[in-house]
């Protein structure tokens, strides 16, 4: 019997998801984020959305999205979070939204499995189309992930300095499009792409969240995922055996890996 992955490294197998037959097959998407929250059931074509800020909190979440969605009907939740996520859900507090994420019983409040991952992860796993690929959400903060040869490895590129001054994350931030204005920040977003595209070896760079829309001339390498990039990502979360699944009873399910998996050098 071989451990799991730790789940900031989460391995799928082949060049396409596989469909697990055991999987839910009616599941509700969330996507959460530091202005607004938005969530799609598999079948339907349209998200329903609410504002979120710093006043919400999971109790409110929940709340709200039971009203919203009264008239749907799912086993199972995915939900993107905007922050770390570990093998119990999320490990840190978001920086835009109220207290209380960490330590958060959602298997409970939506009485359902739930799958959680962090919010770039999940709209990465909705954009991936093979090869080796760096997302950047840019949106009230920088989202980051690198998907290569299998493996979806989060990142924090926030975190970085740039020349500005400034790190990447307040540079690309909703803050840092707002002091530095479309003109500036566009030019930003263009540099940090043939920096990153080099730098990772990726094939190319998807940019997703809120503010890829005002991407006028996409750097040469990237492009701009589909706003409905993270629900794809919510319902492919359920056809990997190596994500943690919340039970409603509390308790963690530990999934086990079907093979040994090896080191491998990622080229």
């Amino acid at each position: 019997m071989t451990e799991p992955l730790p789940n900031r490294v989460i391995p799928y197998r082949g060049s396409e998801w596989k469909v697990n037959k055991a999987a839910p097959q009616s599941i509700l998407t969330v996507d959460i984020g530091g202005s607004k929250i938005k969530c799609l059931l598999r079948g339907q074509t349209e998200p329903r959305r609410f504002l979120s800020g710093r006043e919400m909190t999971p109790p409110k979440m929940i709340q709200t999205l039971s009203e919203l969605t009264s008239d749907w009907e799912y086993e199972a939740v995915s939900m993107g979070y905007p922050g770390l996520v570990g093998s119990a859900g999320p490990i840190s507090e978001p920086g835009n939204l109220g207290p209380g994420w960490v330590g958060f019983d959602y298997a409970a409040a939506f009485d359902r499995p739930v799958r959680i991952l962090n919010d770039a992860a999940l709209q990465a796993l909705g954009s991936y189309e093979g090869g080796r690929m760096l997302f950047l959400g840019l949106g009230t903060g920088l989202g980051s992930t690198l998907i290569s040869q299998n493996t979806i490895i989060p990142l924090e590129l926030g975190c970085l300095p740039s020349h500005l001054g400034k790190t990447c994350g307040e540079i690309l931030s909703r803050r840092g499009l707002r002091r530095l204005g479309k003109r500036v920040w566009r030019a930003a977003v263009k540099e940090l792409v043939h920096a990153f595209l080099p730098a990772f070896e990726v094939d190319y760079v998807v940019l997703g969240g809120g503010n890829a829309k005002l991407i006028k001339d996409v750097p040469a390498g990237a492009r701009v995922a589909h706003n409905q990039t993270a629900f794809r990502g919510g319902f492919r979360l359920w056809h990997s055996d190596d994500i943690q699944t919340l039970e409603s009873t509390g308790q963690t399910e530990s999934p086990q890996m079907a093979e040994p998996v090896d080191w491998r050098v990622l080229a």
